[in-house]
């Protein structure tokens, strides 16, 4: 059963299932608990689909001399692996000389260390000590060998995968993407060697320059960068195109769709997505941490609240509990709840993305900045490519007055985040901090003509053109701005009183005395502005009956000719703008802003 999806490639789900039972059956024997679960759920989605009695690609090779001889040897270690007795499952192994003995000697051997180290470690903030990895470095030196042998080790690639990771967690990223590249071509179904190069793509030309193989799992490995870099149509797309092929019943397809709509704003879709994910799988924990962010962000705290006790009902000590509980204390203002239960999440996994970032935001909350800092440069060394920790990185330095720093942050955000206004209106005010006037304006323009989330990219504009003495073109944004706001009824008050104080003072030097007294008007009804719309009104007045008194014995008819030309003008200064608003010319390419 073949089906042509808007992947570049065929999609045979015969193949594809039997693939996933190859591989799932492979994960198990060397205890890859996660990629074992990852394909059977993704097996669930296709217990519908009849096998195809063809061999698939990557299936398990045929078992080694060595393997029958030590197999007791072999289920005894894995035996005690699933206890959680590291140590003695690596000693139990030591003498393994098959692929699979090999590596389940040496992934305890990894595995033992994490844990020695995890458990070692430092509250979340406090100084960590200046101590090598000593077991890594000695566990690199024995796969390095290994891996540069022509079989690869076991010729399977795990211990390449293996090896792979080891440099990963010794921060050598280029060897560690060698290692992985290799993994995956050796072995193309290992789905956890994909998840761990996926972490190590930065950008899409280093994308564009690895070497993989073209299988269906490839794909799925591109719409992972495709959302870690932001890149949320596309990942969209192939998730889409694998949904349509045959897996709409696919609780991973549906989860990474969720997190891309989050990505990209949609938030009611989002939160229905998950909903529909729970009332399929009600015991899951996966991504309910992001399931709360969206929660949070809605203000839906019944919800939040009935989320957080399932989970705590399931498993109190997951990190996804704990950062959901996290969010329900933050949403009702408990801030410091919030912060123990986000330090809980880090001590059980210091490598979570999530937790840090939340963190970061408490004691943002808390103003508690030299924390805040700390927590964001944690989340950035565990993933460089969370735009929010760039951000509020940002927002930290600026509370500390620094823009020079905080606009570089800004930009790093940025180029995550291209299309979000947000952080265009951050990087112009720290453009405006620093003097470069013209740079603010066209991160403004652009926060603008993108579409601007906050609502105030033409109200910085406007004042902007009043600092680089442009009336005229401050007039066009504030009308753009009065406009914008008296249809949404969701602006600033006070912003609305200056913007009409501006208009009503413009018109008032041009002399278009009926639109001076229409944004007049509208002065007095802000208490801020009430007297000085009065006083405009009263200069109103008077100079009509100046003119009044000028025209003399001119004929009735001649006022009401001079009022509708007076107001004719009026309206056509304050239309909306056509196609190029504001009457600016076409900026540069944004981009170019950016350049070296």
């Amino acid at each position: 059963m073949a089906t042509k999806a808007a992947l570049g490639m065929e999609l045979n789900l015969s193949a594809m299932k039997k693939d996933l039972q190859t591989i799932r059956t492979l994960c198990r024997q060397r205890y890859l608990r996660h990629c074992s679960k990852w394909c059977g759920e993704m097996l669930m989605a296709l217990q519908d689909v009849n096998e195809d009695p063809q061999e698939p690609v990557g299936a398990a090779p045929p078992p080694e001399p060595a393997e029958a001889a030590e197999l007791e040897t072999v289920e005894l270690a894995h035996d005690y692996l699933t206890l959680g007795e590291l140590d003695r499952a690596a000693h139990q192994s030591r003498h393994c000389t098959g692929g699979r003995g090999r590596f389940l000697h040496l992934y305890s051997r990894y595995l033992a260390a994490e844990r020695r180290r995890a458990e070692d470690a430092p509250e979340p903030l406090a100084p960590a000590p200046r101590t090598k990895c000593v077991e890594l470095t000695e566990l690199r030196a024995e796969l390095q060998p290994l891996c540069e042998s022509p079989a690869g080790g076991d010729g399977d690639g795990f211990i390449s995968y293996l090896y792979g990771v080891v440099l990963r967690r010794l921060e050598l990223r280029a060897p560690a993407v060698r290692a992985l590249t290799d993994a995956v071509r050796r072995q193309p179904l290992l789905w956890q060697a994909w998840l761990e190069l996926a972490a190590l793509v930065t950008d899409r030309e280093m994308l564009a320059r690895l070497q993989l193989p073209d299988n269906w799992m490839c794909q799925l490995f591109f719409a992972q960068v495709f959302l870690d870099l932001q890149l949320n149509s596309e990942a969209l797309a192939i998730y889409r195109a694998f949904q349509e092929a045959g897996l709409q019943r696919s609780s991973y397809l549906s989860a990474q769709i969720a997190i891309g709509y989050q990505n990209m704003r949609e938030v009611d879709q989002a939160i229905e997505l998950f909903q529909n994910l729970l009332k399929e799988d009600p015991c899951r924990l996966e991504n309910m941490d992001s399931y709360s962010n969206l929660l949070y962000v809605k203000g839906m705290q019944v919800e939040l609240c009935s989320l957080a006790h399932n989970l705590s009902n399931i498993n109190k000590y997951s990190v996804e509990t704990c950062c959901v509980i996290g969010n329900y204390y933050s949403l009702k203002n408990h801030h410091e709840k919030a912060i123990l239960y986000f330090q809980r999440a880090l001590r059980l996994n210091a490598n979570y993305l999530s937790a840090w970032t939340l963190l970061g935001h408490e004691y943002l909350e808390l103003k508690n900045t030299n924390a805040a800092i700390q927590c964001y440069r944690q989340a950035i060394d565990v993933n460089r490519l969370d735009y929010r920790a760039w951000y509020g990185l940002g927002q930290m330095y600026e509370i500390l007055k620094m823009p020079l720093y905080c606009q570089y942050y800004y930009k790093q955000a940025h180029q995550l985040r291209p299309n979000d206004s947000r952080m265009l209106m951050a990087m112009g005010e720290s453009y405006e901090k620093l003097d470069k006037l013209q740079e603010a304006k066209r991160c403004y323009w652009k926060a603008h003509s993108i579409g601007d989330i906050e609502g105030v990219a033409l109200l910085r504009l406007a004042k902007l053109f009043e600092r680089l003495c442009e009336p005229m073109r401050a007039a066009a944004a504030y009308a753009d701005y009065i406009r914008d706001s008296e249809g949404q009824d969701i602006w600033d008050r006070d912003e609305q009183a200056q913007a009409y104080r501006f208009m009503a003072n413009h018109f008032l030097l041009r002399g278009q005395l009926d639109e001076t007294a229409h944004h007049a008007a509208r002065c007095t009804e802000f208490p801020e502005t009430r007297e000085e719309g009065k006083a405009i009104l009263r200069e109103v007045a008077q100079r009509r009956a100046e003119e009044a008194a000028a025209r003399g014995g001119e004929a009735p008819g001649a006022t009401g000719a001079t009022s509708a030309t007076a107001t004719a003008a009026g309206t056509a200064a304050t239309a909306g703008p056509s196609e190029t608003p504001l009457g600016m010319s076409p900026l540069p390419p944004y981009r170019l802003l950016f350049s070296p």
